[in-house]
């Protein structure tokens, strides 16, 4: 995973096409449920792109993150003065006290955390710091996203591509390293009700999972359309309809849980 990372592939992809829409989208959802100023805590933040947002707007951010070119990389968005703090860790064992922040995003570490306990521990450190009553943010990969990502591609005439998406339905987990025609590293892809599971095992109360792109990142020439300020507000616009129907879930890209730790 560090090896993967440490290529660059995520350093501007929330700047491309679908991550813009992701962005967005995410941006929108979180922002729903947090009033500033709040202590956030923005966990496997990458490159800063969302706690240079949430500083923005007047929160008090700490992005904690595993690799270190991103780390490098967020602490020169972050500025001179820094506008939000940058800590090298991971969502297992975080560097804040207990009750620390009113809010905390984990929008990448469940991806590639693939045991259900290594799971359950990020989101038990993630209630940990967050104080009682505050929001907790978890994203997931949906499971359709893989076959999804083949369709869109056109790459469903590859044996071995669809093969692999087959057995990826089928089980949430990347196959085997020597039968991948992807680089992307061991991941977990959830269903819905999974990630909701989850999320409550670890002691949260669930508010609703969300999907973040809705079926408008399946578009053909997506770029273009993005382009087309009216189109775009309409690929927003389905994504928001469509957000909470148990039949379209599965379609977005990702997946966004909302939590709260009890008060």
């Amino acid at each position: 995973m560090l090896a993967y990372y440490e290529g660059a592939v995520e350093v501007d992809r929330l700047d491309r096409l679908p991550g813009a829409l992701e962005f967005e989208r995410t941006k929108e959802i979180v922002g729903r449920f947090l009033a500033a100023p709040a202590g956030v805590a923005d966990v496997g933040g990458g490159a800063g792109h969302y706690s240079a947002w949430l500083a923005g707007d007047g929160h008090t951010v700490d992005l904690v993150e595993p690799v270190p070119l991103h780390v490098e990389i967020a602490r020169k968005r972050a500025g001179d003065p820094p506008r939000f703090g940058v800590h090298a860790g991971e969502a297992r064992a975080l560097p804040f006290g207990d009750e620390s922040f009113d809010a905390v995003l984990l929008l990448g570490p469940l991806y590639h955390l693939v045991e259900p306990e290594a799971r359950l521990q990020a989101l038990r450190e993630a209630r940990r710091v967050c104080r009682p009553g505050g929001s907790i943010f978890a994203a997931a990969i949906s499971r359709f996203a893989p076959l999804l990502g083949t369709v869109r591609s056109g790459l469903v005439a590859d044996s071995q591509v669809f093969a692999n998406d087959q057995a990826e339905t089928r089980t949430g987990r990347r196959v085997d390293e020597g039968q991948r025609t992807r680089p992307f590293p061991d991941a977990y892809f959830h269903l819905p009700e999974d990630l909701a599971a989850e999320v409550g095992q670890a002691g949260l109360d669930v508010a609703a999972v969300y999907g973040v792109e809705g079926p408008g990142w399946l578009a053909q020439d997506l770029e273009s359309l993005w382009a087309d300020e009216a189109v775009r507000e309409r690929l927003l616009r389905i994504a928001r309809e469509t957000e909470a129907d148990p039949h379209l879930l599965g379609l977005s890209q990702h997946l966004l849980a909302v939590a709260r730790r009890p008060a």
